[in-house]
């Protein structure tokens, strides 16, 4: 085998590779010996079919799979001997002159391709040691417990049904209904027994608020307007009519927050334990937030501190899936980008951004994990997939299916465990203080994402 290179510009090679005519028709001879003591065909016995009738039946094929398996081996052989490190799998090209393949196909001429690729860059990793970062700490106060148990109250109120009582907001009515567009019923705008809470903003805009001072028995009509990005599009936007009958309305009835309360929830120890659990609650919450923050700060800092030239056929890979999901999402919602007030090109230039930041931070996070032999364990993958499997109940067992049937599924639980144990690695290096702050500024950058 010889191996040329003809291209070396940045991070792209180009080869060129021969593999001797002589060698491919040791191979095809080889193969050609494994098959004569498997075939059978009409007219000889098992294992004494000539070599040229074999030829003759399956020389093509034969040498199409030799071919094959040569270039894979060769391939791998040629960025082996030369320690390269591809970015993805090289693109083979050989001959498109049609004499000339047949030639080789013939076993009468020399193999020749080339293979075109891409390799990682040489990415020096800063000094972790001297990276600095800044971990916000928030304590759980009584007023955090307190706030928190209202919210859990909240969800779990009840409502006494009053008589010949006008609904007010926060109340619970409960409703038949009938929806009509353009004088019609339309599908899935009647319902009996709807209990709804007025204002809660779980029915479409003008609905809830039709409902204010309807009595039980009463009858009443009221219009309303599906919102523009309706995900029924033959309904988004459109101006429809309810007929709507009273059958009930509640006032909200608070509970108490007592063992009675707690003992509701399945908490048998009391409310006390339920405070305590509550307050495990926050702190974790509390943590999680603080570890987001640090994750980010940190990973903006790994960012600027690398310039390097980035493989463009990865950033492209990464590019396209983004785009990909951008224009699927535009696609379910029935809108475009100037629907958005955006351009096309703008959001073009913007995600491709964020292509070639997480392609950097990936390859900074994978030399930082190689360097110091950071692995995700088998039992941590495991883990990861039962966790991944509880988020869908009862469909677990077409959950595990799918990674095991999928390629490449499981590395997208793999990367983010990863990446988690790499930063884990890097805070135990870097110069990381403590910030005491209250709750308030910790979940400011929450909000603002959000």
């Amino acid at each position: 085998m010889q191996v040329t290179e003809s291209e070396n510009s940045g991070l792209k090679r180009t080869l060129k590779v021969v593999v001797d005519a002589a060698e491919l028709g040791e191979k095809f001879s080889s193969r050609l010996g494994e098959l004569k003591g498997r075939v059978q065909l009409k007219g000889f016995r098992k294992g004494k079919v000539p070599e040229a009738h074999l030829k003759k039946v399956y020389g093509r094929s034969v040498m199409s799979e030799v071919l094959q398996e040569t270039i894979r081996e060769s391939s791998s052989k040629a960025i082996k001997d030369r320690k390269e490190r591809p970015a993805a799998m090289p693109d083979i090209a050989m001959t498109e002159d049609q004499d000339e393949i047949e030639q080789v196909l013939a076993g009468k001429a020399d193999l020749t391709y080339s293979m075109t690729f891409e390799v990682m860059p040489d990415i020096k990793v800063t000094d972790l040691a001297k990276l600095k970062v800044e971990k916000c700490i928030a304590d759980v106060t009584e007023d955090h417990i307190n706030d928190a148990l209202e919210k859990i109250a909240a969800r779990n109120i009840k409502y006494e049904v009053v008589d010949d009582r006008a609904a007010e907001k926060e109340d619970q009515v409960t409703i038949d209904y009938r929806g009509l567009l353009n004088g019609e019923p339309f599908e899935g705008g009647t319902g009996e027994d709807l209990a709804l809470v007025v204002g809660n903003a779980s029915f479409i805009p003008g609905f809830e608020e039709g409902l204010i001072g309807i009595k039980a028995g009463d009858d009443r009509t009221i219009e309303a307007t599906f919102p523009e990005d309706y995900q029924a599009q033959h309904l988004a936007g459109k101006d429809v009519v309810f007929e709507v009958k009273a059958k009930s309305v509640g006032k909200p009835a608070p509970p108490t927050l007592d063992d009675d309360f707690a003992k509701g929830l399945g908490i048998e120890e009391g409310i006390d334990k339920l405070k305590e659990m509550v307050r495990e609650q926050v702190a974790q919450e509390h943590q999680s937030v603080s570890y987001m923050q640090v994750k980010k700060d940190l990973l903006d800092t790994l960012e600027s501190a690398h310039e390097f030239e980035l493989p463009p056929s990865l950033v492209k890979r990464e590019f396209d899936g983004i785009w990909k999901e951008v224009n699927d999402r535009l696609k379910q919602s029935g809108k475009t980008f100037e629907d958005e007030g955006k351009t096309e090109d703008a959001q073009r230039e913007e995600y491709s951004k964020i292509a070639e930041r997480r392609i950097r931070l990936g390859l900074v996070v994978a030399e930082i994990g190689d360097a110091n032999k950071i692995d995700v364990t088998q039992d941590e993958l495991r883990q990861a997939l039962m966790e991944e499997a509880r988020r869908y109940p009862g469909q677990e067992k077409h959950v595990y299916e799918y990674y095991e049937k999928t390629p490449g599924a499981l590395d997208q639980l793999r990367a983010p465990l990863f990446e988690d144990k790499v930063i884990a690695h890097i805070l135990t290096v870097a110069n990381v203080s403590e910030k005491r702050v209250s709750r308030e500024e910790l979940m400011k950058d929450v909000r603002e994402a959000g």
